[in-house]
């Protein structure tokens, strides 16, 4: 049975990449899982061989999509975790994911995101030491329609999550419902 595919994109230091994990955690603790692919895990594998160039990040968004369809189209409720900056690549996402694509837009501010910089890589794409860094010298194309937004600018974590959390959980449990009497 096919499961949705919750699709997580924003700034570097927007918070896009801590959701996820923080709301499998919440959910395994009710024995809920979702399957995460982490853009930053994806590029230690399946996507090591690509650089940040528009071709590349096109590439590695449609293999990242190719990947969510297969566990998706396995019964696995999948979240994924990109900056993908691109509308046209979150477009073809869509339309090989298909119906049970949905969008979250994880929005923060350039300078909030600078803020929360942990890794300095906002820092070293001002120096010039990295290129093509979404926000600094590659663009951001926000969403024009996502299913969610949850901003992490204006609004605390807790209430983040609990709106992550809202939107997503009906999912996980109707595919538990489903898995339990093998529909």
């Amino acid at each position: 049975m096919a499961a949705p595919c919750y699709w997580l994109t924003g700034l570097s230091g927007s918070a896009s990449r801590l959701w996820p994990w923080a709301w499998n955690a919440c959910c395994s603790r009710r024995g809920r899982q979702a399957f995460v692919l982490d853009g930053d895990l994806l590029r230690q594998g399946v996507t090591s061989d690509l650089g940040f160039s528009p071709k590349d990040r096109a590439e590695n968004i449609r293999r990242s999509a190719e990947v969510a369809k297969l566990l998706a189209d396995a019964g696995q409720v999948v979240i994924v975790s990109l900056i993908s900056p691109y509308s046209e690549d979150r477009n073809r996402a869509r339309k090989i994911i298909g119906e049970r694509f949905h969008e979250i837009h994880v929005k923060a501010d350039l300078a909030t995101c600078e803020s929360r910089d942990p890794k300095g890589l906002y820092k070293a794409a001002r120096s010039g030491a990295i290129k093509n860094f979404t926000g600094i010298d590659a663009p951001y194309e926000a969403p024009e329609k996502p299913e969610l937004v949850i901003d992490t600018t204006a609004q605390p974590m807790e209430r983040s999550l609990a709106a992550l959390t809202a939107y997503v959980e009906p999912a996980i449990v109707l595919q538990a419902v489903k898995d339990a009497w093998a529909i």
